[in-house]
């Protein structure tokens, strides 16, 4: 049993966080500042899209470099200072009913009044060798966030031809060269859009079989149909394989979920289909995935979870 988990067998919570990302911390810090009784539930501390970054330098307020791990760790701190507590366990499932919600763990089952799902979308596991090895060292799958960071540089860019036209722009603009690797079929109009761009070398009927380094990325192994293998120095590899999914797996058909398996919100409040659920950051699906899109959505589900609680008719703003 983690050294932090309490004994939840008869306490009602009035929120039950699940995530422990930005979001998540967020909507917890702004939950137990509002003096609602607040758990945190987090499989992993260090996991996530944030937790695997390596260096941070454009966070609000923020002015040094930091790793992803770094800032998580002030967000915990910060919601603890409140009164969150924070607990490592996994969560198999939720059962809610109008005025009580059950989310069960690894360790057992926490009751509560309102639930905030934050899970984020990292719900593919990696399956690139060395992909999992150089996560937040090199391999990146955020281009907003990661592209400054490999100005001049030589990038590949691997996965869903659809999403690494999305995401390229902000990566030419900074690297060097952009190696793509594209997966499955190229329309016509997408391979007029590739070579518009100069810096891109695009390897169609490629597929990657390693990413290699030392402390960071260093290259790509790629090998072509007739199995001829090439490496290219790269120093940084930006991934948009389909799997990049919410994590949504331990709702098992609790909330609506979208088309794209991403939980259904109302943006003005963050709510559900179901009422007293609520969901932020990532696992709601957005074009720009930013930690701090994620933690104003936290803050968000947090005081709308207040509102519910207290049966208020407005938001009860927390300033002064």
């Amino acid at each position: 049993m983690s050294a932090n988990s309490l004994d939840n067998s008869t306490k009602l919570y009035d929120v039950i966080v699940i995530g422990g990302g930005p979001a998540g911390l967020s909507a917890a810090l702004y939950a137990a500042r509002a003096q609602l009784a607040t758990v945190v539930l987090d499989k992993n501390f260090t996991a996530g899209a944030l937790g695997t970054t390596d260096k941070i330098e454009n966070y609000p307020g923020v002015p040094r470099k930091l790793t992803g791990a770094e800032l998580l760790s002030m967000f915990r701190e910060q919601a603890k200072s409140f009164g969150a507590h924070i607990v490592e366990t996994p969560v198999v499932g939720i059962q809610s009913d109008k005025d009580l919600k059950q989310v069960m763990t690894a360790e057992g089952v926490y009751k509560g009044k309102t639930v905030i799902v934050a899970t984020g979308s990292m719900g593919r596991s990696p399956t690139l060798n060395g992909e999992e090895e150089f996560m937040g060292r090199g391999v990146s799958y955020c281009a907003a966030c990661d592209a400054p960071f490999f100005r001049d540089k030589e990038v590949a860019i691997i996965g869903d031809i659809k999403e690494i036209l999305e995401e390229m722009d902000p990566i030419a603009t900074f690297a060097r060269t952009l190696y793509v690797i594209p997966k499955g079929t190229i329309t016509s109009e997408q391979k007029q859009i590739l070579a518009s761009i100069s810096k891109a070398t695009v390897l169609p009927d490629h597929r990657v079989v390693r990413i290699s380094g030392e402390r960071t990325v260093t290259g790509v192994v790629i090998v072509d149909s007739e199995g001829n293998e090439q490496t290219f120095a790269v120093s940084g590899v930006f991934i948009y394989l389909h799997g990049n999914q919410p994590i949504t797996d331990f709702l098992q058909g609790t909330v609506e979920l979208t088309a794209d398996g991403c939980i259904k919100v109302n943006p003005e409040d963050m709510s559900t289909s179901v009422e007293g659920i609520y969901a932020a950051g990532d696992v709601t699906c957005k074009k720009f995935r930013q930690a701090v899109i994620a933690t104003a959505e936290g803050c968000i589900a947090a005081l709308s979870a207040e509102k519910y609680i207290t049966k208020r008719k407005g938001v009860r703003p927390q300033w002064g």
